[in-house]
């Protein structure tokens, strides 16, 4: 990838599925798999594809290391969107869990990084 980031060309692949829904903890989830995607520590991979059941991204899902799914409320919808599609093996992050109230939370470096620590610790 041109990204420079190795763990998608190996074996160690570890895919991140974020919320990416209308409201702040949405956007919040968002901005999280970026972040490491762009850090290098995993990639965000397409949840559409998923609900999508696309072969390709099923596959990659398939092998990977470790799948983190970071959902931004109660609904889950990450999370149901990967045990729908077969996928029991992954770790799961809530944003409203870690202190973030739906609608009340701004999407800013100060609630990102908060997450991206909850995130990087599943990944280590």
């Amino acid at each position: 990838m041109s990204n420079g980031n190795q763990s998608v060309c190996s074996s160690g692949t570890k895919l991140i599925f974020s919320c990416s829904g209308a409201a702040d903890v949405g956007e919040i989830a968002d901005r999280v798999a970026r972040k490491i995607t762009k850090d290098g520590v995993g990639t965000m991979f397409c949840m559409a594809g998923i609900g999508g059941r696309v072969e390709p991204i099923m596959k990659k899902t398939q092998s990977a290391s470790k799948v983190v799914a970071i959902d931004g409320c109660e609904l889950d919808c990450v999370k149901k969107c990967l045990q729908e599609a077969g996928f029991a093996d992954f770790s799961h992050i809530r944003v409203t869990d870690l202190g973030m109230e739906k609608g009340k939370s701004a999407a800013n470096e100060t609630t990102v990084g908060i997450v991206v620590q909850a995130a990087l610790a599943l990944l280590a």
